[in-house]
């Protein structure tokens, strides 16, 4: 899959002084909640309405969606609003209804991305369309899977689209819903920067008031636009209650956040950031000698585990460095989350390098 320009066109033809915004309830409940969150969002700056009409759950006996009738409320709230309609498909049968009542936007969901067959088979009931389809990331952070979904979507000759970051699931217990995992949506946005970005910090948080702070950090990172739920009764939702926000907060967070230049041109702020980046590239280098240096001296401790007969993996001592990093970290102003991290890439590096010292002859 080629970076073509093309690929922004359906992005550019909405013609936005600001990010896109898709917002609307995580499942469609009734015509009448349909309708109403819609009328509170026609006059702000969303421009795509969202809401879940089948609802993959985790586990059997919860809200499934409710199908098929509630894609006729979006075809009667898109003749009254005029705003465009968004739902999320996982199978053929998915697509062909969806195309039926002429849906505008179309998304795969994590769970689907992760599934090479289903994206397939979803592909070829899209093939040759003219709609936008988005993909979201697959729920484990695995890169060349949210990119594989993508080409076989292109591949389909389906040229206008999109991808959502709604971030990872991990074992680990962390302030989010989903593990945001930055890097891997910044790597794609360096590997294919024609295509699409968009947040979706509701999925990424699964709490509503976390959902400003991510949206802005996403804005930072030069995301062209976002996905947020909304309903006008949080509270007492079909799904995902703790998410979603009301229509007036949504209109609240669009506009307190802050919009950046994708850079300045103007002399004096391109020298200092010259400079600046020249310290970064300064310590960048100093870190790689350290580490370099860090893995030669666990080398010398794995030759001397092996002549003793020693076991590599000492869990005692690699917790007495995690703790005494995570408590040395916080007083540099590093967050704990980066310092387990950074720490536990070091941590299996070094065993490596232990084994590679156990296997030698």
């Amino acid at each position: 899959m080629e970076n073509n320009k093309e690929m922004r066109t359906w992005l550019n033809n909405f013609n936005l002084p600001h990010p896109l915004v898709i917002a609307g309830p995580c499942s469609a409940e009734t015509e009448e909640q349909v309708l109403k969150i819609a009328r509170e969002l026609k006059d702000s700056k969303v421009s795509i309405f969202r809401a879940g009409i089948w609802k993959p759950r985790t586990r059997p006996g919860g809200f499934e969606g409710v199908g098929e009738i509630g894609l006729k409320w979006l075809q009667k709230a898109k003749a009254e609003t005029g705003l465009k309609m968004a739902i999320e498909v996982a199978t053929a049968a998915h697509v062909k209804l969806a195309l039926e009542h002429d849906i505008d936007i179309l998304w795969i969901g994590a769970r689907t991305t992760v599934n090479p067959f289903a994206v397939q088979e979803i592909a070829d009931a899209l093939q040759n369309t003219e709609k936008i389809v988005l993909v979201k990331n697959p729920v484990n952070p695995d890169l060349a899977l949210w990119i594989g979904g993508v080409e076989r979507l292109y591949n389909a000759n389906i040229k206008n689209l999109g991808v959502i970051h709604r971030g990872f699931s991990t074992y680990e217990k962390t302030k989010y819903r989903n593990n945001p995992e930055w890097q891997i949506a910044i790597d794609f946005q360096n590997r294919f920067p024609d295509i699409p970005l968009i947040i979706d910090p509701s999925h990424i948080t699964g709490n509503r008031d976390m959902i400003f702070q991510v949206t802005q950090e996403a804005l930072d990172l030069n995301y062209d636009g976002m996905i947020i739920e909304t309903h006008i009764d949080p509270d007492n939702a079909w799904s995902d209650a703790a998410q979603q926000v009301t229509p007036e907060r949504l209109k609240q967070i669009i506009f307190d956040l802050t919009i950046r230049k994708e850079t300045d041109d103007a002399d004096e702020y391109q020298i200092k950031l010259a400079k600046l980046r020249s310290k970064i590239d300064e310590f960048d280098a100093k870190l790689l000698d350290v580490i370099g240096k860090r893995m030669k001296v666990a080398e010398d401790i794995g030759a001397l585990k092996k002549e003793k007969n020693v076991a590599v993996l000492q869990n005692k001592r690699w917790n007495e460095i995690l703790d005494k990093m995570v408590n040395d970290g916080s007083q540099k102003g590093l967050s704990e989350e980066f310092i387990i991290q950074f720490f536990k890439a070091i941590h299996q590096e070094s065993i490596t390098h232990q084994e590679k010292i156990f296997n030698q002859k």
